[in-house]
């Protein structure tokens, strides 16, 4: 009988006392543009794995968080072709992430590096970020 009641006492404690879930937060990416780094920060790239020739550029747009929590870790995906459509990173739709992003609309921005043989103007289509509403990562 005690043993029935303990059991009991300690599924409603933990009923009661559950910690938040921290799941997916999708964040609203718009007003995407580029331009190319300043050559401060651009001099020498190289294409990732390769010592292939690289235009490293800043991808900028604004961040809308719809809750009322800053959202943490947020992945930045996204498609980027060059001027013949040909996709910039190939196999890869995760670019970069953004460390916080408070409630509302904010700025943000990414570094990226592009083959030098890939010719401009860059289109950049389907972005999006998820993060998490508590720090995960450390």
């Amino acid at each position: 009988m005690k043993v029935i009641l303990i059991s009991c006492i300690i599924a409603v404690v933990s009923w009661v006392f559950t910690p938040s879930a921290v799941a997916l937060t999708q964040i609203k990416l718009f007003d995407i543009s580029y331009h190319k780094c300043p050559s401060e920060i651009g001099k020498g790239s190289v294409t990732s794995g390769t010592t292939m020739a690289a235009n490293c550029f800043i991808v900028t747009g604004k961040a809308e968080n719809g809750t009322y929590k800053t959202v943490y870790d947020a992945d930045i995906f996204g498609r980027i072709y060059d001027a013949n459509n040909n996709s910039v990173m190939e196999n890869r739709n995760r670019l970069g992430s953004i460390q916080e992003i408070p409630p509302g609309v904010s700025d943000f921005e990414l570094r990226i590096s592009v083959a030098a043989n890939q010719p401009e103007p860059l289109k950049l289509k389907q972005f999006k970020a998820a993060g998490f509403s508590a720090q995960v990562r450390r």
